[in-house]
């Protein structure tokens, strides 16, 4: 629905068939003293403008509820011009009025009520109600056009396109026509192809693109008359621009940063919910502000459900982030495409490089990788000793070999040696496995991480791209976007 304020002008004749020579005798003057008093003088243009009214009303002369016409044949024309801020003359004119009877006057203002009005009322109100809120007076000339200028304001239903909003732009039409007569007792005319927009005030949120005004007949009937006026308007967008689309497009840098958090972070997901929920609450506002209707999507709305389309894949993708995050040599077993794949070909397209391993015993192992538990002898190495390290034998001062051979001391020392050197050897053995096995699931651990961390790069630079792509796409489509609108030079 749209509101217009406007005039409603009207011209039309008295009604005789020739030009009124009124004959009546004007009392004079003969004495034109320099002196002659004002009172005198506005009281005689007063008397005059008293008899022209009883003269042109009188219910001898005038019937104002008989169309102002010669015949019945003859049709009654009718100007119309509309302007914004006010309706303008709906004219008519047939004679001319001789003025040297009553002192030269050339307009009379008479109440309306008093005079024929044609009943030019807007076909598609909005709100039935189809008369003028103030019947002000009507300004009589000397040429027979009568001149009827009624405040009014016209609430017109327009049908919204929402499709751009708020980019939009709207064609609000306004039909008049009469209400009772027809095209065979008055005819309508356009004194100009455009509104007028003189009297005009701006307004805050909608842009005049043009006002064209046409006249519409029915070649196939000749009764059907009317005159309509296309007001296209533009909205301002920057309201909405602040106050929607600029906080939109700062929620959705930080469903961006999302892949940019740590996994280890506890906060990934809750920022996911949070910007979800906040898009949420910004549809429900426009919700409020676009008109319901279902034969097309608001740019605006539009351009919520992308954003709430990417966040929700990004609460997706960061649900797979760290599922693959946590995984470990224990439930998962890493596939060799996995490695080829996350570990040495795309961290080169996506920029990455992994630093080196920290593990210290990881670095030790390496460096003795190629020595093996056989180094540590056991029994004799030499003719004369039988040792496991020469510093102990030095310490303890005395070696196997001092024995005597072939004794039974010395035989039971020997075995009693072996075995304990034995178990040693094993328990050193299964600690350093079970480190080795430590480092190495450490190791298959921090590759999980790194692949989730690569995963997370990945979907971070889809994330801005498609964000980036599809913002622009959405609010460049009004800039491309063609209207057929007649405008004036003038305008």
């Amino acid at each position: 629905m749209a509101y217009f304020v406007s005039a409603l002008g009207d011209r039309h004749a008295s009604g005789a068939a020739n030009p009124v020579n009124v004959t009546d005798a004007q009392p004079g003057c003969s004495d034109r003293r320099h002196g002659l008093d004002k009172a005198v003088g506005a009281a005689s243009g007063a008397d005059a403008e008293e008899r022209l009214v009883n003269y042109l009303l009188g219910p001898e002369r005038y019937n104002k509820l008989i169309r102002p016409a010669v015949n019945k044949s003859q049709q009654v024309t009718i100007a119309i011009q509309v302007s914004l801020s006010q309706l303008i003359s709906v004219n008519e004119r047939e004679q001319i009025m001789t003025t040297n009877e009553y002192e030269g006057i050339k307009k009379l203002r008479i109440p309306s009520q008093h005079i024929w009005l044609p009943d030019i009322v807007l076909y598609n109100n909005a709100d039935g109600t189809y008369e003028v809120s103030f019947y002000c007076n009507a300004v009589v000339s000397n040429t027979g056009d009568i001149f009827w200028l009624p405040p009014a304001i016209y609430k017109s239903a327009c049908k919204i396109e929402v499709k751009n909003f708020p980019f939009d732009q709207q064609n609000c039409t306004l039909k008049f026509r009469s209400w009772t007569y027809d095209h065979t007792e008055i005819d309508l005319i356009l004194t100009s192809d455009f509104a007028s927009r003189d009297d005009f005030t701006p307004s805050g949120e909608w842009d005049i693109v043009s006002l064209p005004g046409r006249k519409n007949e029915d070649p196939n009937d000749i009764t059907y008359l009317d005159i309509t006026y296309d007001f296209i308007i533009k909205r301002k967008p920057l309201f909405y621009t602040i106050n929607l689309i600029i906080p939109c497009v700062l929620i959705t840098s930080l469903a961006i940063l999302v892949f940019y958090l740590p996994s280890d972070c506890g906060e990934k997901m809750t920022l996911c919910i949070s910007v979800l929920l906040a898009l949420t609450v910004f549809l429900l506002l426009i919700s409020k502000i676009v008109p319901p209707t279902s034969l097309a999507v608001p740019l605006i709305g539009k351009y919520l459900m992308f954003t709430m389309v990417l966040v929700t894949f990004s609460i997706v993708t960061s649900v797979c982030v760290l599922n693959v995050h946590h995984r470990s040599p224990s439930t998962h077993r890493m596939p060799d495409w996995v490695k080829r794949v996350f570990l040495y070909k795309l961290p080169a397209f996506l920029f990455m490089r992994r630093p080196g391993s920290s593990n210290i015993r990881e670095k030790f192992r390496r460096k003795h990788q190629q020595k093996s538990y056989s180094d540590i002898r056991l029994g004799k190495t030499d003719v004369d000793s039988f040792y496991v390290n020469e510093e102990s034998a030095k310490r303890y001062g005395w070696r196997i070999s001092d024995l005597p051979e072939n004794t039974e001391f010395r035989r039971r020392m020997t075995v009693k040696c072996e075995a304990d050197m034995e178990e040693a050897v094993d328990g050193v053995r299964f600690i350093a496995e079970h480190m080795k096995n430590e480092d190495d699931d450490e190791g298959i651990i921090e590759d999980w991480k790194y692949v989730a961390m690569v995963i997370d790069r990945l979907f971070l630079w889809i994330f801005v791209l498609v964000c980036v792509v599809g913002t622009l796409g959405l609010f460049m489509q009004p800039l491309f976007q063609s209207y057929n609108t007649p405008t004036a030079d003038d305008e």
